[in-house]
């Protein structure tokens, strides 16, 4: 039985096709880009864009090798609008759907909890958040900036997500 050696490769390579729909993505908006290629690295088992996308955006995330879906919802008044959601994996796309298609967004700690389970978020920096959202904690603001959940107190998971988060943040800053 052989081992290979699993270092990550700090210099994350880009095919041509994922670069140029990275390029493409961010002309839209940066974080849509860092989102796409945090999942497209598997960071994120699921993202979610809630700004308008139109054909080409969607285009330009399936270039990159993502599925993606419009989910219709709505606003506590009413007022309809589509999410759209992207992975590499069909069943988180179809978890998100069967679970929040038609209905109203809200904060619920069983919304907090699919959210952060299909978002990739460390169980235990979701649980807190239900208790306390947005408690303080000793983890470097700089830091928190490039992820999506908020950091519990102590957390062990995080700090060994961060450096990979950083890197990807990193190469779609430089794209």
């Amino acid at each position: 039985m052989s081992t290979s050696n699993c270092q990550p490769d700090m210099q994350m390579e880009l095919d041509a096709a994922t670069a140029q729909s990275a390029r493409y993505l961010k002309t839209i908006d940066s974080e849509l880009a860092y989102l796409a290629l945090l999942t497209r690295e598997g960071l994120k088992p699921l993202s979610r864009w809630e700004k308008p996308l139109d054909q080409a955006g969607l285009d330009g995330l399936e270039q990159a090798g993502l599925l993606t879906r419009r989910v219709p919802r709505s606003v506590r008044n009413g007022q309809a609008f589509t999410e759209t959601v992207f992975s590499r994996t069909p069943a988180y796309i179809e978890v998100y759907a069967s679970h929040f298609e038609n209905l109203p967004v809200d904060k619920s700690a069983e919304t907090v909890r699919v959210e952060g389970f299909v978002f990739g978020y460390p169980p235990c920096c979701v649980a807190h958040y239900i208790r306390r959202p947005y408690a303080p904690n000793e983890f470097p603001m700089e830091k928190q900036k490039v992820l999506f959940h908020w950091v519990c107190k102590g957390c062990i998971l995080t700090p060994l997500l961060t450096p990979a988060y950083e890197r990807i943040y990193r190469l779609t800053e430089s794209l």
